[in-house]
């Protein structure tokens, strides 16, 4: 297989949060929620390729199969202490010209901000990491957070935030 061959051509936003008194089923829920449970997937790291077509989470996953090895860039967070706010977000930098450079994402997580804070540092991370590469600036950020509150039951709470890949 040739190398350009394994770059990604799309990729989709999703995010979910769920609880059970399992912390791994907690992140499962969470999964699910965010419709990507029955995917194997692979955590990358955070580059969005040149040429890389932004889709509907709806229109990603009618590309996927169950079972098939997924990448995501993904921020993961988990908590049992009643009360507290798990919130995962993934930021991201779309370049001034898609067809041939790169963006980039970021992955971030926290115990303390709201779901609309962590998404504005998550962007900020994202143009940052950009304009450290660069004298430009990206044409657009945006960003996938997902925010959830431990229940007074005390169950572990996930909250993930994705950039699903498809190649």
């Amino acid at each position: 297989m040739a190398a350009g061959n394994f770059v990604p051509r799309k990729v989709f936003f999703t995010s979910g949060s769920g609880s059970h008194q399992d912390r791994l089923t907690s992140f499962e829920m969470a999964l699910r929620k965010a419709s990507i449970e029955c995917y194997n997937l692979v955590e990358v790291s955070s580059i969005l390729p040149p040429k890389c077509q932004i889709i509907s989470k709806h229109d990603g996953l009618k590309e996927l199969f169950p079972g098939s090895i997924v990448f995501t860039v993904m921020s993961r967070i988990s908590s049992n202490e009643i009360g507290k706010r798990v919130t995962a977000s993934v930021g991201m930098a779309i370049p001034k010209n898609p067809e041939v450079e790169w963006g980039y994402f970021a992955e971030y997580h926290t115990f303390f901000e709201t779901k609309e804070q962590a998404g504005k540092y998550s962007e900020d991370i994202a143009y940052n990491m950009y304009t450290s590469i660069s004298d430009k600036t990206p044409q657009k950020t945006m960003n996938v957070t997902e925010s959830a509150v431990v229940p007074d039951n005390g169950e572990w709470t996930t909250a993930i935030a994705a950039a699903v890949f498809i190649l």
